[in-house]
């Protein structure tokens, strides 16, 4: 408790969540895991893969903290989220019911929510629930109402949708938010989910499971028998930890082997003594160096292991994540150690065994049904207690289980077993059905379907996002780095402007003039690898330092989709601050409509 500082409790829960997941996945048998913890408010979503992840510098709550913290992203998708219909789109969130009012379902008079969703896909049956909602706590909840509203919203949207279908389209757009926000700690930084275990906690994480691993194309979920308090059963299993980190900016090479050695050697002296204030004992004490590699002139470092005492394989580990994460790496710059830092861990206190019990191989068939509606049709799905499965018993999909805290939704085509350890393991045993015709009209009408509309904004503003922050971390340029003075857009192959993410408003007012000239002074020209750079004025630049990039993206041979992103470059032909010049006399362009063409796959 004397060690004890504030920031150390900053997000406490949710780090505590990540061990969680982490160390059940362990026992389970899993080294690659992606933890979902999914609440009523937000949901929570880490990265594991060998090591536990730290930022070092943290928002919360508008203040920023330089202090070692999880790596944890979170984002506005909960049981709570409220649903909207608006301009011919549905939304879900990020606005939230709270705990009161709470979702219509709770009697208090709140606004449709996720949760309201399930219930009225039968995926929360009410009976299973405590009757603890309305005025005076003693009442179930309130189904009746729940249908009333999704009737009103159907009628309103007038496509003729069921209102079942109305609910299915709201859960669908909530799984695509929370599958984006797990991209966005692992897709975007170069790792391929579908070699992962999602280990999903949290009281509203059992009813999505199944659907947001199929978003993601993972094939395996885990379900602790704790998952409903995860977080704090992590902290239980938390080991004492320390870590220092000083700052070195020296070139990753042999002759600086020993300073990195020195300064090795002296941070483990200072964990060591923080470790054994505590009671712990120095031979108990598993200590890891880390060194924190970036190439000469960039900002963006990634944290290499150095347990083996390489250079060789520092460098090779690095090259290996830079690529991973960037698509590419500098064949011509020195590496350079900005930082090193070494981490000290109780080894006495780590995790905790849990009992193995024998299996019984063994398929149940329900002893009760429910109708749900799930795939876009009402199915029956058997109904399991918890408590009545052992270790070896199979659920096949579509069925409901049971829990006193959550309900677990396996989805048609799913399979939960029952582990020797306890744990439900969701499998996916039939290859996923892809729909056809998405985004058509229902009951053969024409037009957009506000759902798959929604669903595909998402995605395309997700493809606008990480561009960005691609290209802030790949940047040479303080205005592309710290300023954030760039954007990046979606466009079709008319040049209309799809999807862009949340950057600089007066570029994006004009870059589909920059798209479209490329594509009308091109026509018939444009091929795979070509990358169309312009700065005019009179096609869309708006003043000579922003530089527009124009890559054009093909299905097979046709052109389905050019991605742009505009930044303001520092001084590209000026002599004057700001980046003009007092040479020039007229603004012209190329014939390919900017002042550059570069076309690198041609010939190749």
């Amino acid at each position: 408790a004397d060690m004890f500082q504030g920031k150390d409790a900053l997000l406490s829960g949710p780090a505590g969540g990540v061990v969680g997941m982490v160390e059940t996945a362990k026992l389970a048998g899993f080294d690659k895991v992606i933890g979902f913890d999914m609440g009523g408010t937000s949901t929570d979503v880490a990265h594991y893969d060998g090591d536990y992840e730290r930022a070092f510098d943290t928002e919360v709550a508008g203040v920023r903290i330089r202090a070692p913290m999880m790596r944890i992203h979170t984002v506005a998708a909960g049981g709570g989220s409220v649903l909207h219909y608006e301009a011919g789109r549905f939304r879900a969130g990020p606005d939230s019911a709270g705990a009161n009012p709470g979702p219509a379902a709770y009697r208090r008079g709140g606004p449709l929510a996720v949760t309201d969703a399930n219930v009225m896909l039968g995926k929360l049956q009410p009976d299973f629930f405590p009757a603890i909602f309305g005025p005076g706590q003693d009442e179930p909840l309130d189904v009746e109402v729940v249908r009333g509203k999704f009737a009103a919203f159907a009628t309103e949207i007038g496509d003729g949708r069921a209102p079942e279908a109305v609910a299915e389209g709201f859960v669908t757009i909530a799984i695509e938010n929370m599958a984006n926000a797990i991209k966005k700690i692992s897709v975007q930084r170069g790792y391929d989910v579908t070699e992962y275990l999602l280990n999903c906690f949290g009281g509203a994480g059992g009813q999505h499971a199944c659907l947001v691993a199929d978003a993601l194309g993972m094939e395996a979920v885990l379900i602790h028998p704790f998952s409903g308090l995860l977080s704090a059963y992590g902290i239980g299993l938390s080991s004492v930890f320390a870590s220092r980190q000083q700052a070195l900016l020296k070139p990753l090479a042999e002759e600086s082997r020993t300073e990195i050695g020195n300064l090795i050697a002296s941070l483990r002296k200072a964990v060591i003594a923080e470790l054994s204030a505590q009671g712990i004992a120095e031979d108990a004490v598993a200590a890891k160096p880390v060194l924190h590699i970036r190439y000469d002139g960039t900002d963006t470092t990634l944290p290499v292991n150095f347990e083996g005492d390489s250079i060789f394989q520092a460098r090779r580990d690095f090259e290996i994540a830079h690529k991973a994460q960037f698509g590419f790496v500098y064949d011509d710059k020195p590496m350079i150690v900005e930082t090193v830092g070494l981490e000290g861990t109780d080894t006495g206190g780590a995790g905790r065994d849990e009992s193995e019990s024998e299996t019984e191989d063994l398929t149940l068939d329900p002893s009760q049904t429910r109708e749900i509606f799930t795939e876009g049709a009402w199915r029956n799905a058997g109904v399991f207690r918890r408590e009545t499965l052992k270790p070896g018993h199979k659920i096949v999909g579509p069925a409901l289980v049971i829990e006193p805290n959550q309900t677990i939704v396996v989805e048609p085509g799913w399979q939960a077993e029952i582990t020797a350890r306890n744990h439900v393991l969701l499998r996916r045993v039939e290859k996923k059905r892809r729909q056809a015709a998405l985004g058509t009209g229902l009951s053969g009408k024409m037009g957009a379907d506000p759902v798959m509309l929604e669903v595909f904004n998402n995605l395309f503003m997700s493809i606008a996002e990480q561009m960005g922050v691609t290209l802030q971390n790949t940047a040479y340029s303080v205005n592309i780095k710290e300023r954030l003075d760039f954007s990046c857009a979606v466009f079709d192959r008319t040049g209309a402007l799809v999807a862009n993410a949340p950057h600089m408003p007066v570029h994006l007012g004009s870059m589909d003039r920059s798209v479209e000239t490329i594509i009308r002074l091109n026509s018939g020209d444009i091929h795979p690898g070509d990358v169309f750079a312009l700065n005019a004025p009179y096609n869309g630049g708006t003043h000579l330092p922003d530089i527009t990039v124009v890559t054009p993206v093909f299905a097979s041979a046709d052109l389905i989709s050019p991605l742009e992103g505009e930044m303001a470059a520092k001084r590209p032909e000026g002599v004057l601050s700001g980046g003009t010049t007092r040479t020039p006399r007229t603004a012209a362009a190329t014939p390919s409509g900017g002042f550059a063409a570069t076309s690198p796959s041609r010939g190749e």
